[in-house]
């Protein structure tokens, strides 16, 4: 049984409040005509803090699209492997027993893949599978977690890292003047997360059942134009509703395992916006205390992508898991519009492998100072 642990997260040290994006959009734009609306909206978000890779005066330049995704790659190549040692070691493995690695991001591009400077770099076998997914926006967290229990189906005895990063930061745009672009200006954060899925063993959330829903004809719903200066995201006014059309997915699948939607011990689903939450607790009639920890990741860091449902994870973890055999649900929702859900029961097992000593993980990390 493919196990997900528990994961690791990271958020940069650079803090920019609710009140600050305020601010920052009244004196910016004291001259937009849909001011009011705008500020109305960002105050809607529940977003009281957000965390960026750089100090927000470098934020709000536009060097050019080489100059961000140089720093894209930088930053990732900088906090990326403490993030996944904390996820190896969560899990109880080391470098040698991942057998694949699911890279998941959409806010930076690079090729090769961040996968192949990880393998290269922290020592994972050169035979370690790769993975990364681009495009998936959001919902790739969820995507992520359910390739890697695919992989784990085919291949029992294997290991998964998971490794998402976003900083979504480096996508602003200042000539993008639309409602909705400010809106995101005061709704997304940067982070990064890492998680291993075992094939055997662990503690966490023992995956079940997986699979992916696509709402037709809303493939600009959410969306990148490619430009000269980069990604530029658009959101469509509609994508706050759309829990309306994907929440019978949800129930779909519970019901396909012969579970109740409506019974489940735990959620963990991405936090796109508050409203997302709101939806959701009503059509599949769940108490809103049952997204407590999304809602948590929402207020403390923004929308951070696909790292959302990890970071929320790792939020029950802290608070102590649940007793074994609770069932509960994963979900990411993204462009598409796209849901990816997972169904599982908890588990708790004390690892068995990662027996190494600490003067060998000192080793690894040595070797990416």
């Amino acid at each position: 049984m493919a196990t997900l642990c528990r994961p690791s997260i990271a958020v940069p040290e650079n803090v920019l409040t609710n009140e600050e994006t305020l601010e920052l959009a009244r004196t910016m734009h004291a001259d937009h005509p849909q001011l009011r609306l705008a500020l109305r909206l960002i105050e809607n978000t529940g977003v009281m803090t957000r965390h960026l890779v750089q100090p927000i005066e470098e934020t709000l330049k536009h060097p050019g699209f080489e100059t961000r995704n140089k720093v894209y790659e930088a930053e990732a190549k900088r906090r990326v492997p403490p993030v996944v040692y904390g996820a190896l070691d969560n899990a109880g493995v080391t470098v040698e027993d991942i057998d694949l690695i699911v890279y998941v991001s959409c806010t930076g591009f690079m090729m090769p893949s961040l996968t192949a400077w990880l393998i290269n770099t922290l020592g994972f076998k050169p035979e370690t599978r790769q993975l990364p997914i681009a495009q998936l926006g959001c919902a790739a967290g969820g995507a992520a977690i359910n390739r890697a229990h695919d992989f784990c189906l085919a291949y029992p005895d294997s290991n998964v890292l998971i490794v998402a990063c976003e900083f979504c930061s480096l996508c602003y745009q200042p000539t993008d003047l639309g409602v909705g672009n400010l809106l995101s200006n005061g709704l997304f954060g940067d982070a990064v997360a890492a998680a291993v899925v075992r094939g055997q063993g662990g503690t966490g959330m023992a995956l079940e059942r997986n699979a992916s829903h696509l709402v037709p004809d809303t493939e600009d719903w959410i969306s990148y134009a490619v430009r000269d200066t980069g990604f530029h995201f658009q959101l469509d006014k509609r994508v706050p509703t759309t829990m309306k059309m994907l929440a019978p997915a949800l129930r779909t699948l519970a019901t396909q395992h012969n579970w109740d939607v409506s019974g489940l011990d735990f959620h963990i689903v991405h936090a796109g916006g508050p409203r997302i939450l709101d939806d959701l607790c009503y059509f599949l009639n769940v108490d809103p205390e049952m997204f407590r920890f999304s809602r948590a990741t929402l207020t403390e860091r923004g929308n951070i992508a696909s790292c959302v449902v990890f970071d929320a994870l790792d939020r029950l973890f802290e608070a102590g898991g649940v007793a074994d055999g609770s069932k509960g649900l994963i979900a990411g929702f993204g462009p598409g519009i796209t849901a990816e859900m997972a169904l599982g029961r908890w588990v708790s097992e004390s690892p068995t492998l990662g027996e190494e000593t600490s003067e060998r993980r000192s080793e690894q990390q040595a070797g990416v100072a």
